[in-house]
C-alpha cells in the first residue's frame, strides 16, 4: 500500500539520520474506503493525488504547531504491507478522510519519493499555517487563505537527493 506521510523539513532531517520514520503510531495517508467514497473516483492516479492532498494539510498541521520549522509542506510517499496500516479515517465530515496509522517505524529506504514545496510557496504556506485553526473554526476568510496554499503542487524528489534537499 502506498501512504503519504506529512512531515516538516526538520521532521525529515531526523528520519534522514535515523533511516526511518516514526515514532510509532505513525499518522498517514492513503486510498481508504471512505477517499473512494469521497472522491467518488475509480481512478488510481486521482485517488493518489488525493491522498498526498490530505497528507500535504496534515503537514501544514504540523506546521502550523512548529513556528520554528521552515514554510514548507512535506510529504514522504512510502510503500507497506497492507497488513501493517489500519484504516484511522472517520469520513468527510470529521477531516480525516484517507488518514491511516502504522503501529511500527517505516524504513526510510522504503520511500519511493519525497514532495516539498518549491521556495515561491512559503509566502502562501506560511500565511496558510497561520490561518489554519481559524479555517477549521469556520472562518471562510481563513479557508480561502489555506486554499491559497493547496494551489501550489508540491515538487517531487527522489530519495537520493534528501542531502540536497536538507
Amino acid at each position: 500500500m502506498r501512504l503519504y506521510v506529512p512531515l516538516t523539513l526538520p521532521r525529515l532531517a531526523v528520519a534522514h539520520r535515523r533511516g526511518e520514520l516514526g515514532p510509532a503510531p505513525l499518522a498517514a495517508f492513503a486510498v481508504t474506503p471512505a477517499l473512494r467514497a469521497w472522491c467518488a473516483s475509480d481512478d488510481v492516479e486521482e485517488l493518489e493525488y488525493a491522498a498526498l492532498g490530505a497528507a500535504a494539510l496534515g503537514s501544514l498541521r504540523l506546521l502550523a504547531d512548529d513556528p520554528a520549522a521552515p514554510r514548507r509542506r512535506v510529504v514522504v510517499a512510502v510503500d507497506v504491507a497492507d497488513r501493517a496500516v489500519s484504516v484511522a479515517d472517520r469520513g468527510p465530515d470529521a477531516g480525516t478522510v484517507g488518514r491511516v496509522r502504522v503501529d511500527g517505524t517505516v524504513p526510510l529506504a522504503k520511500a519511493a519519493a519525497v514532495h516539498v514545496d518549491a521556495e515561491d510557496a512559503v509566502a502562501d504556506v506560511t500565511a496558510a499555517a497561520g490561518a489554519l485553526h481559524a479555517a477549521d473554526g469556520g472562518d471562510e476568510a481563513a479557508r480561502h487563505t489555506v486554499d491559497g496554499a493547496e494551489g501550489h503542487e508540491l515538487l517531487w524528489y527522489a530519495t537520493q537527493e534528501l542531502d540536497d534537499l536538507l
